[in-house]
C-alpha cells in the first residue's frame, strides 16, 4: 500500500522559518520517501505505508519537541502503481 501524507505545523512566522519546520523538513526529506514537496504552508510526501506512517510518528515526536503548538496531519490512501498524478491534473492526464 502506498500512502500520501500532507502535513502543516504551527505556529507560522512569515519572517522567519521556525525551527519546529526546519525539523519537519529534515524528517520527512530524511525518510526516504518519494514525491516530496515541502513548502511554506504545506508540505506532501508519498511512499511505502510503513515508511509514511514511521515518518509521521518521527516528524509529531520531534516538531513537538522543537516548539511546534499545533500539526495538521491528512493521510490519503494510493493506488499501488506508483505516485500519484502531479496536484492539479485533470482525470484525462492520467
Amino acid at each position: 500500500m502506498r500512502l500520501r501524507v500532507e502535513f502543516t505545523t504551527e505556529p507560522f512566522d512569515l519572517d522567519e522559518t521556525p525551527g519546529h519546520a526546519l525539523v519537519a523538513r529534515e524528517v520527512i526529506e530524511d525518510a526516504g520517501l518519494d514525491a516530496v514537496d515541502v513548502g511554506p504552508f504545506g508540505n506532501t510526501a508519498e511512499g511505502r505505508a510503513d515508511a509514511v506512517l514511521g515518518a509521521v510518528g518521527e516528524l509529531l515526536r520531534r516538531t513537538l519537541g522543537a516548539g511546534a503548538t499545533r500539526i495538521s496531519v491528512q493521510l490519503n490512501v494510493l493506488a499501488d502503481e506508483g505516485p500519484a498524478p502531479a496536484a492539479g491534473a485533470r482525470e484525462g492526464d492520467r
